[in-house]
């Protein structure tokens, strides 16, 4: 016969049972009292005055200063009333009448700094108003200063919390209202705790609807914000992508077709003159690069979080290309580089690239044929650019084509988004003159030419 042992073990940190739901909701329940009503309940919290946008507040000249305290003197006649109820209500003038009065006006005047507090204090204070005046009958425990006084201290509490600390209070002051008449009401035939917490509940379940549409107009103005956020990031997004189907549809379809009408053009002439096909290559050449350059900003323009291709971009030793570039086109450019030529941040580099850039491509667009000549400038504290150029010459074939100004525009962007400065005048000879300074850190430039 063999004989089992069966052997419980536990956990070396100790098993826990694991608890009711009951129990957790009265654990969270009497955590949240103690954390309402009990942790810094005489913490200093002084009631704010109204804000210059509310509707007290929105007057002129002194008005205004007495009306942002408009809380503090509720408060302060809430007191007073209390008080003269409590003297009006001991029949014999004196200290103890004196005493009363200043018990029922300290809770509801102590509100205005110390919220939680004063509570605890209306409590004590009301027995020992009660004490000292000998309240009887149906003044028990709250005599009528009291009364008024408590209630007073509820609401404003309850303004000044939150629903949960109301409920607490509320439940505190059936607790008071219980222990003072079954154990300190002999002789007390009827009293005025029912009444208390009728009046109370009242008051609370007003100040607590109250809390709960002024939270629910809050989360409706917050939701109506992201709203209106989420719509008008939609709007833009739409804006952006008619303005990228825009640019496909017809600014891609046009340079298609001159680069393909640029390749195609030489084979359609018997024993086309070299310079006529050079010409016709560098066409088709500009006009790929244009292509990729649009597909790049069709890419931005589409979507928010684009991340453009790690593409090389220009800088000022692409320079010889463009002035080649614009050299085949038919423009006489020259350029000039004065002072320690140095590697400078990649964003002045791109910058001072396509301003050079707008501005010969602005003296082909207004003085085809003229001459121009690209003057680079490199100092301790930046970069110097000037683009001149002469007027165009009366022989010229291609007649200048207006603008608009946006090239003008544009550069003046990069050269703001830089801190730097920019002039863009006629000469008086007839030309174009755009001088440009964009400025470089000395710590920068110490870190490049490390």
């Amino acid at each position: 016969m063999t004989q089992t042992t069966h052997t419980q073990t536990t956990p070396a940190g100790g098993a826990e049972r694991p608890r009711s739901p009951e129990f957790r909701l009265a654990a969270d329940a009497l955590r949240g009292l103690r954390q309402d009503l009990f942790h810094d309940a005489f913490a200093y919290r002084p009631l704010p005055r109204i804000e210059a946008g509310g509707r007290v507040a929105r007057r002129s000249g002194r008005l205004r200063e007495y009306a942002a305290w408009t809380p503090h003197a509720v408060v302060t006649g809430l007191g007073l009333l209390a008080m003269l109820v409590a003297l009006a209500s001991v029949g014999d003038p004196g200290s103890p009448s004196a005493l009363c009065g200043l018990l029922a006006l300290g809770p509801v005047l102590l509100t205005l700094v110390r919220p939680v507090g004063a509570f605890w204090f209306s409590l004590a204070a009301t027995t020992l108003s009660s004490a000292i005046g000998g309240a009887t009958g149906f003044d028990w425990p709250w005599g009528p200063g009291s009364f008024v006084s408590h209630l007073a201290v509820l609401m404003i509490v309850a303004i000044r919390t939150r629903p949960r600390t109301a409920a607490w209070m509320w439940v505190l002051t059936a607790v008071y209202g219980f222990l003072a008449e079954t154990g300190f009401g002999w002789g007390h035939y009827d009293t005025d705790v029912g009444p208390m917490l009728v009046v109370s509940a009242l008051l609370l379940l007003v100040v607590t609807v109250r809390h709960i549409r002024r939270e629910a107009q809050q989360e409706v103005t917050a939701q109506q914000t992201v709203t209106a956020a989420e719509r008008s990031r939609r709007t833009l997004l739409e804006e952006r992508t008619t303005i990228a189907r825009e640019l496909h549809d017809v600014v891609a379809h046009h340079m298609s077709v001159v680069a393909i009408q640029a390749e195609a053009a030489p084979y359609r002439v018997d024993d086309p003159p070299p310079e006529l096909a050079k010409a016709f290559a560098t066409i088709r050449e500009n006009a790929v690069a244009a292509l990729t350059e649009l597909r790049r900003v069709l890419g931005v323009v589409r979507a928010e979080d684009y991340e453009a291709p790690d593409a090389p971009q220009p800088t000022l030793a692409d320079l010889e290309g463009l002035l080649a570039n614009v050299r085949e086109a038919g423009l006489t450019a020259e350029k000039v580089v004065t002072g320690a030529v140095r590697e400078l941040p990649q964003g002045v580099e791109l910058s001072a690239y396509r301003i050079v850039q707008e501005a010969l491509s602005n003296t082909l667009r207004h003085a085809p044929g003229a001459q121009a000549r690209v003057e680079i400038g490199y100092v301790l504290g930046g970069l110097g650019l000037r683009v001149v150029n002469g007027p165009p010459p009366a022989s010229a074939l291609i007649k200048p084509s207006p603008g608009a100004g946006h090239g003008i525009t544009g550069m003046r962007e990069r050269v703001t988004m830089l801190n730097g400065e920019m002039t863009a005048a006629p000469t008086a000879d007839g030309g174009y003159e755009v001088t440009v300074f964009l400025p470089v850190p000395a710590a920068t430039a110490i870190e490049d030419e490390a």
